[in-house]
């Protein structure tokens, strides 16, 4: 049966119409992972978002069939669970097999809406990809998966989503014995880059045109009648992931590991670990403690994208419609060339946007790199900067900052710049304020107060997730009874340290 052509079938105790197109491909791509229960387990937080979206009650969540289908691997009607191979550049070095190793995919879902979802579970347990390892995620990371992946979706950022987060009393061993947790989490699809890399890398290329057929009728069935649809779906791809990225360096979101496993072909941040939000901006911030040589800084993040999408045409191009191979090199060359000047236009277009600029102007990029020194320079807090700009039009507001710096000098010519750049443009002062407030986030989902929800849930009280997740679905709101979760991160904060277990 073709993929083209999914199987549809309602259940009432699910509440959902599975589709399920991935578990129909061959048993190459996937293995049926089995149950691997969780003591005690009970359902934390829901997603008032995604529950929506999915028709689904948060209520649903807290009890069977949807609790033992996500804690202990009891059957859910229609549901198609599978754990797929794949492989990934990571930190630069190629691991021919890696694969969904605490990672489950309960199956395809379209909802009443006519979106389709697939719906996944993240430390569910061990599988046949686990490589030894104990398949299971700690109640340290799903929280911040759980919280980062709707923030991320509140300020605009395409992204994974979070359902539900499960908490269990069955201890796990890291660094130090934490309690396990596992996260429900949806995307309109889970291929990355490195399902590409496993077959082509290990000579399988009949199941690589398998896994090309079904990305472009799952994921870009727009392309499917295209006259190259596979040159199509790589100049797609380069398009997401450069907009996406401008997304991360205009909000100061340092992913950590951004090994080509780690890249969505469908354009979304996937597999939050030691992420983080600058604090102070610094342009070569390592979140992640691992990452000893500094390969996914925040400020090299661009240049890994394209890293990560030349790996990705390496296993397409052969499979381009030229006539020759030398044709097909040089096309996906000149796609790959467009990634870095489609970023490039893309954060300009939303750093603009946080300084209140509507028209493009040739000495804007030289404005806002500038303003981006100076902010390295005095390790100015990142986020709260830009949301204060509009108030620094005030000039006791910003006198005040500009004794807290200590080149004053220097802002205030930079200051100089920036007005008359304003000047150019006819926008009364209040409107600007509020363009510019609906771009600049207030609340951010930032290290410290991610710290403080994990350690109340490790204690068994879900409040503070369940609190920090109401204050980041509205980002750019006011929320003044919230005003401490806008405030600096204290002094302790600077000594919480991200790994990949993080």
């Amino acid at each position: 049966m073709s993929v083209r052509e999914p199987v549809q079938s309602a259940h009432a105790d699910s509440g959902l119409e599975w589709i399920n197109r991935f578990a129909r491909l061959p048993e190459a791509f996937h293995e049926t992972p089995a149950a691997a229960p969780f003591p005690d387990a009970a359902c934390l937080a829901t997603s008032p978002a995604m529950c929506a979206r999915l028709g689904l009650g948060g209520e649903t969540f807290e009890r069977d069939p949807w609790l033992g289908a996500c804690t202990r691997g009891s059957e859910l009607n229609g549901a198609a669970p599978r754990a797929s191979v794949y492989a990934g550049h990571q930190f630069g070095v190629f691991v021919p097999q890696l694969g969904d190793g605490r990672a489950k995919l309960l199956g395809e879902v379209r909802t009443g809406q006519g979106e389709t979802w697939e719906l996944q579970l993240k430390g569910a347990g061990p599988t046949r990809f686990s490589r030894g390892a104990d398949g299971r995620a700690v109640m340290r990371s799903s929280v911040r998966e759980y919280l980062v992946s709707e923030a991320m979706a509140a300020l605009g950022v395409p992204t994974t989503r979070a359902v539900a987060l499960f908490g269990s009393s069955l201890p796990v061993y890291r660094e130090r014995v934490e309690p396990a947790a596992i996260v429900l989490r949806a995307a309109p699809s889970f291929l990355r880059f490195g399902h590409f890399e496993y077959f082509h890398y290990n000579g399988y290329s009949a199941r690589l045109q398998e896994l090309i057929d079904y990305a472009l009728a799952h994921d870009y069935p727009e392309l499917v009648d295209a006259e190259d649809p596979v040159a199509a779906m790589l100049e797609a791809v380069i398009g997401r992931t450069a907009e996406m990225i401008a997304d991360w360096q205009a909000v100061g979101f340092c992913h950590g590991v951004m090994n080509t496993d780690n890249m969505s072909l469908a354009g979304l941040t996937i597999d939050y670990g030691p992420f983080a939000f600058m604090d102070a901006f610094d342009p070569g911030y390592i979140c992640n403690h691992t990452d000893q040589g500094g390969r996914y800084a925040f400020d090299q993040q661009p240049q890994i994208a394209q890293w990560n999408l030349i790996r990705l045409a390496e296993t397409l191009v052969i499979h381009f419609g030229d006539a020759t191979r030398e044709a097909a090199i040089e096309r996906a060359k000149a796609l790959l060339q467009d990634f870095q000047p489609q970023y490039q236009a893309a954060w300009l277009g939303r750093m603009r946007a946080k300084l209140g600029l509507q028209e493009e102007q040739e000495g804007d990029a030289a404005l806002i790199q500038d303003l981006l020194a100076r902010m390295a320079a005095e390790g100015v807090d990142y986020t709260r900067f830009f949301r204060q700009l509009p108030d620094l039009e005030q000039a006791e507001t910003r006198a005040q900052l500009e004794s807290e710096l200590e080149d004053g000098a220097a802002w205030q010519a930079w200051w100089s710049r920036y007005q008359a750049r304003l000047a150019q443009e006819d926008r009364a002062v209040e409107a600007r304020r509020t363009a510019m407030n609906a771009v600049n986030p207030k609340y951010i989902l930032r290290n410290h107060l991610a710290q403080a929800a994990i350690e109340r849930a490790e204690a068994g009280d879900p409040s503070e997730v369940l609190r920090l997740q109401r204050i980041l679905a509205r980002p750019f709101d006011e929320q003044p009874e919230f005003e401490a979760y806008a405030d600096l991160p204290p002094a302790w904060a600077s000594g919480i340290q991200l790994s990949c277990s993080s």
